[in-house]
């Protein structure tokens, strides 16, 4: 296993940005020449970045081949655009060394949970939009993601808004024009990537309607979406297991565990 921590420093970031990459080393007696990447946003409401949801979550994308990249993006008082332009710059480090860490760069798949969602998604929509391309200095493609992969997500800024999120986001840029342009089911286009979703009916924190909001706007472009709805649970529930469990001993959710096996028959076909 490789593993480096690349610091990142954008305009606007905070100190501690970062990538942290775990790469499954190349081996000539292993018959895989190249390998799919996922890049994760841990969640927070753009106020931290949640430690649940990071590497618990890595380990089982690395157990089904899947090199990882976790950013470690600006919160408060970091304001928009500037972790959006930290994923860009997670996608240049990641396309700079594709070639040493055998990443197959048509396989790179964005994952974030929670206000992390919202990040991954964000690269989701604009990643074709030329301000993004020009203010990382990379041409479109360098920025596009394969796939989404989108867990309890933050979406609208609308009525069913996580309030907290789109405060910390936006902070001084607090206006209707910017809620309208974070408000990510008004900004899928035909660029936007496939997804695979879930959510739970009972999260208080951030209501389902996020999703069905985001599945709505993608079915008009017939953007293939996979997404489970389940009965039950709150919100970040992360692998819904022990070894994601908060300091209180909440999050283990039985109902909710099956969304892994289910994203890992999905990514068989990215």
């Amino acid at each position: 296993m490789l593993t480096e921590v690349f610091p990142i420093q954008v305009k606007g970031s905070e100190p501690g940005a970062k990538l942290c990459t775990y790469i499954i080393e190349h081996s000539e007696s292993i018959g895989v020449e190249k390998r799919p990447l996922m890049l994760m946003c841990p969640g927070g409401g753009y106020e931290y970045t949640s430690d649940r949801e990071a590497e618990p979550i890595a380990m089982h994308f690395l157990s089904v081949g899947y090199d990882v990249a976790i950013l470690r993006y600006s919160c408060k008082p970091a304001v928009y655009p500037t972790a959006l332009l930290e994923m860009a710059e997670a996608m240049k480090i990641i396309h700079r060394y594709s070639e040493e860490w055998h990443v197959d760069t048509d396989k790179i798949v964005v994952q974030g949970c929670s206000a992390g969602g919202h990040l991954a998604a964000s690269l989701g929509m604009f990643w074709h939009e030329a301000w993004l391309a020009e203010a990382a200095g990379v041409a479109n493609e360098v920025l596009k993601p394969a796939a989404m992969l989108l867990c309890y997500p933050v979406i609208t800024s609308g009525e069913y808004a996580h309030r907290g999120s789109f405060e910390n986001l936006l902070r001084g840029q607090y206006t209707e024009e910017m809620l309208e342009r974070t408000s990510l089911e008004k900004q899928v286009t035909e660029h936007t990537p496939k997804a695979f979703i879930w959510h739970t009916f009972t999260d208080e924190s951030v209501p389902v309607q996020n999703s069905l909001f985001l599945i709505e706007a993608m079915k008009k472009y017939e953007i293939p979406v996979e997404f489970h709805m389940y009965p039950v649970g709150g919100h970040g529930l992360a692998t819904c297991d022990k070894w994601s469990l908060t300091s209180d001993g909440r999050g283990v959710q039985e109902e909710c565990q099956s969304w892994l096996p289910l994203v890992k028959k999905w990514l068989e076909n990215i």
